[in-house]
C-alpha cells in the first residue's frame, strides 16, 4: 500500500493547521484562507479522511451559498494525552486534532507525596492506553514548577524538589512533553486565547507565586535548557527574605496570598490562592484587606512594567489571580504601572488584558505543544505508517 506515502503533507498540513486554529472551519473558508482552489481543497481534505485524520459533516447553508462542509477530528484520529499538575492537583485530558481537551480524571494531591501522585498518573494514563491504543500519539504534560531539559526540577510551590515524571509512562512507545504551566498557558493565549495576531507576547499569572513566559512568532522562549520563563524569582522583592527556590528577594513572595498573609499579619495560609481569593472578595467592606490588595497591586504592577522595559511586548496577557488584584486595586495598579514605564512607552502604553482561556489555559497549552509533534511531518509518517500495518494485519 503506498497510497500514504504519496501525501503533500504541506498542503495537507495547512488544511490541519486551520482545523486547530478554528474548530469546525468549513472547508470552503480553509481553503480561502489557505489560497487553495476548491477542486485541490477537496482532494486533501479527502486524502486526510482516508488518513483517519479529518471528518467532515455538512455545514449549515447561509443564504443561497453553495453547500459545504465543516472540518473536524476523525473519530478514530490521533490523541494526545494531556496531564496538569497543579500545587491543590491533577488531571488528565485527551485532545484531538483541534486541541480542544477534554477531561476525563482528576484528583487532589495533598500536595507533598510526589510518588504517590506519579502512581495515580501513570495508572489513568495507563487506562488511557488500554482504551485508545495505537491513536494516543504522545502524552504532554503540565506542571507548576521549574523544567529543564525536559525534566521537572523543582516544584517548591507544590513542595516537591526535583521529580522523575517519566515514570508516569512505563516505556517509551510514545513521546513524553513536559514544560512549565505559565509557560504552556502563555502558549495557548498567543495562540487561541487573548494575544491572538500579535508576534511578541509576554505572560504572566499568578497563582502560588508568579510564573510566565515570553512568546514570540507562536513559540515560547524558555531559554538554553528550557527553564526560562521564572520571572517570579526576579529580585523584585525583599532582599532580606529567602524564596523557597533558594534565592534572596524573589517577586512571588510579594505578590500572591502569602503576601497578603503577611501584610495582614496572619499566619502564612496552608492554600495561598484559596486565602488569596478570600481576602480579595472582602475588600468592599474590610479596610485592612483592600490596603493590603493595594500594596501586592503595587508590587506586581511595578514589576511588570519592568517586563515590558526588558522585552518590549505588543501585549501583556494576565491570567490567575492577577487580572483580580488589578480589579480590586485598579488606580493603585495603573499608577505603579505607569510610573515603571520608561517615558517614551507612557503616551502609549503596552495593553494588558486578562486571560481568556482561564484555568484551562495550561492544559490547552500542553495539547497545543503535543499536537505541534504529533502533526509534524515526521508524526504523520509515523501516523500514517502504523495505520498501513494495521490495516495489513486485518487483511
Amino acid at each position: 500500500m503506498t497510497r500514504a506515502r504519496d501525501a503533500r503533507w504541506p498542503g495537507a498540513l495547512g488544511v490541519l493547521g486551520e482545523v486547530r486554529r478554528t474548530p469546525g472551519v468549513t472547508r470552503a473558508e480553509a481553503a480561502r484562507r489557505l489560497g487553495l482552489g476548491s477542486g485541490s481543497a477537496t482532494e486533501i481534505t479527502a486524502r486526510l479522511r482516508a488518513l483517519n485524520l479529518l471528518d467532515e459533516v455538512p455545514a449549515p447553508v447561509v443564504g443561497r451559498g453553495r453547500p459545504t462542509t465543516c472540518l473536524r477530528p476523525h473519530p478514530e484520529g490521533p490523541l494526545v494525552a494531556v496531564v496538569e499538575v497543579r500545587y491543590e492537583g491533577w488531571r488528565c485530558a485527551l485532545s484531538a486534532i483541534d486541541g480542544r481537551p477534554s477531561t476525563v480524571v482528576a484528583r487532589r494531591h495533598g500536595h507533598r507525596d510526589a510518588r504517590k501522585v506519579v502512581r495515580e498518573i501513570a495508572a489513568a494514563l495507563g487506562d488511557l492506553r488500554r482504551r485508545h491504543g495505537h491513536r494516543l500519539r504522545a502524552v504532554s504534560v503540565s506542571v507548576a514548577g521549574a523544567v529543564r531539559h525536559g525534566r521537572l526540577v523543582q516544584a517548591t510551590t507544590i513542595g516537591w524538589d526535583a521529580v522523575d515524571l517519566s515514570e508516569i509512562l512505563p516505556d517509551d512507545s510514545v513521546p513524553l512533553l513536559i514544560g512549565n504551566d505559565a509557560t504552556l498557558a502563555g502558549l495557548a493565549e498567543a495562540r487561541g486565547g487573548a494575544a491572538v495576531g500579535a508576534g511578541t507576547v509576554l505572560h504572566l499569572t499568578v497563582e502560588v507565586g508568579l510564573g510566565g513566559v515570553l512568546v514570540v512568532g507562536g513559540l515560547p522562549v524558555t531559554g538554553a535548557s528550557g527553564a526560562g520563563g521564572e520571572y517570579g524569582h526576579l529580585p523584585f522583592g525583599d532582599r532580606s527574605r529567602r524564596c523557597l527556590c533558594g534565592a534572596l528577594g524573589c517577586w512571588d513572595n510579594e505578590v500572591d496570598g502569602r503576601a497578603l498573609a503577611r501584610h495582614l499579619d496572619a499566619p502564612p495560609p496552608d492554600d495561598p490562592y484559596a486565602y488569596a481569593l478570600e481576602v480579595l472578595a472582602r475588600t468592599d467592606r474590610d479596610d485592612e484587606a483592600a490596603d493590603a490588595v493595594r500594596r501586592v497591586a503595587r508590587a506586581l504592577a511595578s514589576g511588570i512594567a519592568g517586563l515590558v522595559n526588558a522585552h518590549d511586548p505588543e501585549v501583556v496577557t494576565l491570567g490567575g489571580l492577577a487580572p483580580l488584584i488589578r480589579a480590586a486595586a485598579e488606580a493603585e495598579f495603573d499608577a505603579a504601572y505607569l510610573d515603571g514605564l520608561m517615558t517614551f512607552r507612557r503616551a502609549d502604553p503596552i495593553p494588558l488584558r486578562p486571560a481568556a482561556l482561564g484555568e484551562d489555559g495550561a492544559l490547552i497549552g500542553a495539547a497545543a505543544a503535543g499536537l505541534d509533534l504529533v502533526l509534524s511531518e515526521t508524526g504523520l509518517n509515523d501516523w500514517v505508517a502504523e495505520l498501513e500495518q494495521s490495516t495489513d494485519r486485518q487483511l
